[in-house]
């Protein structure tokens, strides 16, 4: 009773009292520290209760032993766990070997999970959706479909939770036509109402190459307007890039009386900071302080990511300045203002003040010193990045970008010869972002031969681009050759392939700042 109201210090205090115990009450003190989030302190009771061995553990004992090693993602410990219950004969249990699978997966041993589950002689539908959704967390998305399917064959029922594991595998742009398929089963299943599954499926959609009218329609169907749900949806426009929707229901939740987390200000300053609106910045700064939660790091986070898009580097700098601690996140974030806004010596400084901590850098912050070089003409200082990028221990290899990066380097250095010939020796393929760099320094210095070598290399990787054919154009244009930049043009037109014409917004600036004052001058 004490374990599960939450009181386990008066649970522990009973239990401490009693003179005779048996397997149910340690069991019973075990679960309500478990309910009340002690793993840990679990852990050494069921230690404990193998120490005293007055009765040996049973299923329901290993099940709960199995629950604390997934939440501490302990392993080594889980594997002794499960030698124990193979000595003892208690795997067979559907739930034991559920738990184990959970446990496995949880610890990001997918391998071992698969074991378990294929020695496993009885499985229901709660073993089945433990392994689709730990393929899912490993992004194994081809496995998590085929369990379902073999599931389906089998005439076992998924319900909401495989579904729901199932669609968070698929949740990538690469993936749509299989999110639609998964939610057109969700729909014939009748899930579509299931506050969980929502939720999934904006978040979802909103990864995925969604339009903005599905999305709309999809926040049409959700029936429980909560936290969850609010945040789901101003993530979602946020992704999809409508900020300014982002904003609306930013403003809606306040006036519905929905409590704000961090997630939801995480999510709202990334919309600021996308439509570079700093007066609605500053207000919701004004708003995190007086909810309590400008001590969190995603929070802070996310401030000086939006001072920096919105062009205040000393205000991101001040933001940055006053917190406690720092992750490669917040070091990226100001990196990242101040290179977008041309200080590339003080994103070279501040990126060697950033090698003198603990914080390691990623491939992005790389990306981030090599782009901000590139900008400011400081060739021997990017090159020297570079160099240092694929010497250090670094998780990741450097990517297509960064070689990009360091083509428009050369590029812009006026040394083209150097430039082609460090595309030549790419340990890995290049891509159509290395060449158009490469095209378009042609384009700057006038080197038509080269131009004609970058632009046959990236017919051959996107026929259907314009950019090919335009900065090709452009390069005939300023070495004289009028006719074979108009072939250019006409080949271009031949194959129906068209530019999509730019545009300015003008007016709707004024328009949205005028309104965003309006939803947000009562907070």
């Amino acid at each position: 009773m004490y374990g599960k109201c939450g009181k386990s210090w008066n649970a522990q205090k009973v239990f401490d009292e009693t003179p005779h115990r048996n397997v149910v009450t340690w069991n019973s003190l075990i679960s309500g520290y478990l309910q009340a989030g002690s793993p840990l302190r679990a852990t050494r009771l069921f230690l404990d209760m193998l120490r005293v061995g007055t009765e040996p553990p049973t299923t329901f004992n290993f099940s709960g032993m199995l629950v604390c090693c997934a939440q501490l993602e302990a392993e080594e410990l889980g594997a002794q766990v499960h030698g124990l219950g193979l000595k003892m004969g208690l795997c067979d249990d559907v739930v034991v070997g559920t738990g184990l699978i959970d446990m496995y997966s949880k610890c990001c041993k997918v391998r071992e999970s698969w074991r378990v589950f294929n020695q496993m002689r009885d499985k229901n539908v709660v073993t089945w959706t433990s392994m689709v959704t730990g393929c899912a967390q490993s992004g194994q998305s081809d496995e998590a479909m085929t369990l379902v399917r073999e599931m389906l064959r089998l005439g076992l029922k998924p319900n909401y939770v495989t579904y729901n594991s199932l669609l968070s595998s698929f949740a990538s742009m690469d993936f749509w036509d299989c999110c639609r398929q998964i939610h057109c089963r969700i729909v014939k299943e009748g899930f579509d109402s299931n506050v969980y599954i929502v939720v999934t499926l904006l978040t979802v959609y909103s990864e995925s190459n969604s339009s903005l009218e599905d999305f709309r329609a999809l926040c049409s169907c959700v029936s429980v307007w909560d936290q969850i749900s609010w945040n789901a949806v101003i993530a979602g426009f946020c992704n999809i890039g409508s900020s300014e929707e982002a904003l609306k229901c930013f403003s809606e939740m306040r006036q519905a009386g929905v409590a704000v987390d961090f997630f939801t200000f995480t999510s709202i300053l990334r919309a600021a900071g996308t439509l570079s609106a700093l007066v609605e910045g500053k207000k919701i700064h004004a708003l995190i302080f007086k909810s309590g939660h400008a001590s969190n790091l995603c929070v802070q986070n996310g401030l000086v990511t939006m001072y920096g898009r919105c062009g205040a580097i000393h205000d991101a700098k001040w933001v940055f300045t006053l917190m406690k601690e720092h992750d490669v996140v917040s070091w990226n974030s100001l990196l990242s203002g101040y290179a977008h806004h041309g200080f590339g010596k003080e994103t070279v400084e501040l990126f060697e003040q950033m090698r003198r901590t603990e914080v390691k850098p990623n491939n992005t912050t790389f990306l981030i010193v090599l782009t901000a070089c590139s900008h400011v003409g400081l060739l021997d200082k990017g090159l020297e990045y570079f160099n240092l990028m694929r010497n250090d221990d670094l998780p990741e290899p450097p990517k297509v970008e960064h070689y990009a990066t360091v083509v428009d380097l050369f590029g812009r250095a006026g040394n083209l010869h150097e430039a082609e010939a460090f595309v030549n020796s790419m340990p890995i393929e290049p891509g159509a972002s290395v060449y158009k760099a490469l095209l378009s320094a042609c384009q700057v210095h006038g080197n038509r031969e080269l131009a004609l070598r970058s632009a046959t290399k990236l017919q051959q990787l996107c026929p259907n681009d314009p950019a090919t054919y335009i900065l090709l154009s452009n390069v005939l244009l300023t070495r004289g050759s009028w006719d074979d930049a108009a072939g250019v043009r006409k080949l271009m037109y031949d194959r129906g392939i068209r530019k999509t014409p730019g545009y300015s917004d003008l007016i709707q600036p004024y328009n949205m700042k005028k309104r965003w004052i309006q939803l947000l001058r009562w907070t």
